[in-house]
């Protein structure tokens, strides 16, 4: 190649990007005089990311007024807040939604859905004035400019913190930690009590902060404490564990990232590589055939199961929250008789995009844990192994004892409900590839056409339209797998990277369904939701009166306009208008975060 004529350009930097623009030497010498800056050795950073460069670009100062809600329950974030000055409240009651600005939307009645479609606007994304809320800082709306960005405030705060149990945050105390570094959902709402000033951090920066040994031991020690003990019984295999086991787990419980957390950027790129480079391209968890150490669970992200095949690899499976990894191998060595050689993994485990694990060593799997599974969760070779090995077998017929009366019948009889994954997955191998490859096994409720029953039709598109302000959710259009089609339409995804960086929080997943919505009253038409999804499954739109005159900023003239997906027909009475509308059975919403329910569904059209 003749780089005689090359343009030359230079290389985009990690920091060419500031959090805040407006960070300046002051800023950054008064926060390296509080803690825990102050306390930071600058040599534990390296030379291109100094200490005083991560808090000029990865951190922003925010001032706080009453009342502004600073993070939300259930919300994703990617930083987290350090308090300066003042206090904030955190709720250890759940606010309701609507004092959060987001209206809960009600399912509609058959005569209200069929008047709605009856008497519909022709205008495209007609709104009632009742749904657009002013931009403008007014002093009933919910929603307030502070200091050049938009901010959301709680009504009636001081009744709030009344009624409500909260706790209360000081000058020196993080929050929010645990969502950054972890990619999980917000577990608390918090307020400002009063004026304050908060030191946001975005997790690039929280990351190389644990550079610091003190810092990085306070914030495991905060986890180990506060965090991990729960996330640990929430996962069914250690539910019956005894107080004084779950304590040695987590005692022992290794926190491992494999993977960037912002996989979305590298999206479009690794999906064009081939089959073979892209699997090994993938961070190895685990590899087939060495012997098991750690029981591996899966707490975010995806992880694909592999085995070799001539010179390449091919899936098997994948994993996602909850799977585990190992389990099979570490029972069979626990329990196997001593002439009896141990069994090597069977497969290998990859990070696909960004995987968050915890580890369980073997030796605590063996002591602290599989006494107390049940035996009808075991795989039936290791249910053997249990049987003549009365001192483990003890404690799983106790516990089972206990409870197999409250079971219900289909629970009963041996049936596991442990999300234990051995490979077994699609039969489909080309199929469960091409998943993966293209990310969606991100899809809680991915809309899939099966192509050799659909006519082209069009039925589905012209039902989400006449549900949706006549302008539909989705165009009949996506990647194609032999007869499958995979719609670009929103998946309502395990991991909504859309959901980060919304700021009134107006994009948020239902508590109860768990379908991604968009709360319009307190949408302000940023379009970060949009640029995020890596799909390219949510869409701006202006919108208009009933007669089709355009809603317009009183400040600025200009149109308003507002984030649009599929919402999976929440407030439809007979659920998603697509499916219901196809004539001949060819589209489907369906889960594909695991690899069993589309390899069911083949199975029964087959």
């Amino acid at each position: 190649m003749d780089l005689s004529e090359a343009i030359t350009v230079r290389r985009p930097q990690r920091w060419d990007k500031p959090m805040d623009a407006s960070m300046n030497d002051a800023d950054v010498a008064w926060l390296r005089s509080r803690e825990p800056f102050a306390s930071m050795n600058p040599k534990s950073f390296p030379r291109t990311t100094p200490l005083e460069g991560i808090l000029r670009n990865d951190c922003r100062l925010i001032r706080c007024e009453p009342g502004e809600v600073l993070v939300r329950e259930g919300d994703y974030g990617n930083s987290a807040f350090l308090v300066i000055a003042g206090s904030v409240s955190v709720m250890v009651d759940s606010l309701s939604p609507e004092q959060l600005g987001r209206t809960p939307k009600q399912k509609l009645s058959w005569p209200e859905a069929m008047r709605r479609f009856l008497f519909r606007s022709p205008v495209a994304e007609a709104r009632e004035p009742s749904q657009v809320v002013p931009l403008r800082t007014n002093s009933s709306g919910t929603i307030r400019t502070l200091d050049d960005r938009q901010a959301i405030f709680l009504q009636d705060f001081d009744l709030v913190l009344r009624e409500h149990e909260h706790v209360s945050l000081g000058p020196g105390e993080l929050f929010g930690e645990v969502a950054a570094m972890y990619r999980s959902p917000r577990t608390a709402t918090v307020i400002a009590e009063n004026e304050a000033t908060l030191l946001e951090i975005r997790w690039q920066g929280l990351r190389m902060f644990r550079r610091d040994k003190a810092f990085a031991d306070t914030l495991d020690e905060h986890y180990r404490e506060q965090w991990l003990p729960v996330h640990l019984r929430e996962i069914p295999l250690l539910r019956y564990l005894p107080e004084a086991n779950l304590q040695r787990v987590a005692g022992a419980t290794g926190l491992h990232s494999y993977g960037r957390m912002e996989w979305d950027n590298d999206y479009k790129r690794q999906r064009k590589l081939p089959l073979a480079e892209q699997i090994e391209s993938e961070p190895v968890v685990a590899e087939e055939g060495r012997l098991p150490t750690d029981l591996i669970i899966v707490r975010s992200g995806f992880g694909r199961l592999s085995q070799h095949y001539g010179a390449s690899h091919r899936t098997t499976a994948y994993l996602g929250k909850g799977h585990l990894f190992g389990f099979e191998e570490l029972a069979y060595n626990s329990l196997r008789s001593e002439n009896a050689p141990p069994k090597t993994l069977q497969h290998s485990l990859r990070a696909v995009g960004f995987l968050d694990t915890l580890s369980i060593p073997a030796e605590v799997f063996a002591e602290a844990v599989l006494p107390h599974v049940r035996r009808s969760e075991l795989p039936a070779e290791i249910a053997k192994l249990v049987t003549r090995r009365d001192q483990v077998a003890t404690a799983a017929e106790n516990v089972e004892r206990r409870t197999q009366a409250r079971l219900p019948q289909s629970k009963r009889d041996g049936q596991s409900d442990l999300p234990i994954v051995t490979g077994t997955g699609f039969q489909q191998t080309e199929l469960l590839e091409f998943v993966v490859q293209n990310r969606l096994n991100n899809g809680q409720q991915a809309m899939v056409i099966d192509l050799n029953r659909c006519t082209r039709c069009d039925d589905c598109v012209k039902a989400c339209a006449s549900v949706n302000d006549g302008n539909p959710r989705f165009a009949r259009q996506g990647l194609i797998h032999d007869r499958l089609q995979f719609v670009q339409a929103c998946m309502h995804c395990e991991d909504p990277v859309c959901m980060i960086g919304c700021p009134t929080g107006s994009i948020a997943r239902d508590v109860d369904s768990g379908v991604v919505v968009i709360h319009e009253p307190i949408c302000i038409g940023c379009g970060t939701c949009a640029n995020a999804c890596p799909y390219q499954n949510i869409q701006m739109a202006s919108i208009r009166d009933r007669s089709g005159k355009p809603y317009c900023d009183s400040a600025s003239g200009k149109p308003i306009t507002k984030a649009t997906k599929c919402d999976l027909c929440s407030t439809q009475p007979n659920g998603p208008a697509c499916a219901s509308a196809c004539p001949h059975d060819a589209l489907v919403r369906i889960d594909l975060t695991e690899s069993a329910p589309l390899s069911q569904w083949l199975d029964r059209r087959s």
